[in-house]
């Protein structure tokens, strides 16, 4: 498992996919850190997270998770890593793992944004560890998803507007009826960013994450008995 999540990290900071995506995520929450804490004055770090989140889970993490099982099968190296000795859980945990390594890299840059509001006012601290906590396991969630996408299909360009349009669909459910609102992931890190600590939303995106990893589990199990 530690052997491919070291050959994931190493191949998204190998290639510009990591650097894109940092980049990406870091602009997007300047400009909502602009727009809500100089224009507008809501001075906290929660507040930035909270409109920011949904374009980065779902426009960003594709473009991880996209590459993960699909550029394997595209550039014939999926032959060797189905071959090697190693079980389909040690495979899809290393590379759930590196992407959301990566995640928590560039997490960790926020908080230079973090520091900035702390010149301005003293921060709830716990509520900025809650925001963290949540944002961190939203992503699982999305990773999870975007994998199992992503082990269906040999095209990159494929899996990823594949998983985004299932993660717009997803969001835009609650909006189509209340009674869909239980699948939109989004609305699950919403309780975090106002330093509540949901239970009932915390099990749920952990159990999301769990099944979806199980399915990537199973999908490839079945590639590697092909094998």
């Amino acid at each position: 498992m530690w052997a491919v999540m070291k050959k994931e990290l190493k191949s998204y900071f190998y290639s510009p996919i990591g650097y894109v995506f940092i980049g990406l995520f870091l602009a997007i929450f300047s400009f909502i850190f602009y727009i809500t804490t100089i224009s507008q004055g809501a001075v906290t770090y929660q507040y930035v997270f909270f409109y920011s989140v949904m374009y980065i889970v779902i426009f960003l993490i594709p473009l991880l998770t996209m590459r993960t099982f699909a550029e394997e099968r595209k550039n014939g190296t999926e032959q060797i890593l189905m071959t090697a000795p190693r079980s389909a859980v040690a495979i899809v945990l290393g590379k759930f793992l590196a992407a959301l390594v990566v995640i928590a890299i560039t997490e960790l840059f926020t908080l230079i944004y973090f520091g900035i509001i702390c010149y301005f006012k003293t921060p709830d601290i716990p509520t900025v560890l809650v925001t963290m906590f949540g944002f961190l396991i939203t992503s699982m969630a999305y990773i999870s998803l975007g994998m199992f996408i992503s082990s269906l299909t040999e095209n990159q360009i494929i899996a990823a507007v594949s998983t985004i349009a299932i993660f717009v669909l997803a969001w835009l459910a609650p909006s189509i009826s209340t009674k869909l609102t239980a699948i939109s992931l989004i609305e699950k890190f919403y309780p975090f960013a106002t330093g509540v600590f949901p239970i009932t939303e915390t099990i749920s995106l952990i159990s999301i994450t769990a099944m979806f990893v199980a399915l990537t589990m199973v999908v490839i199990k079945r590639r590697k008995l092909v094998k």
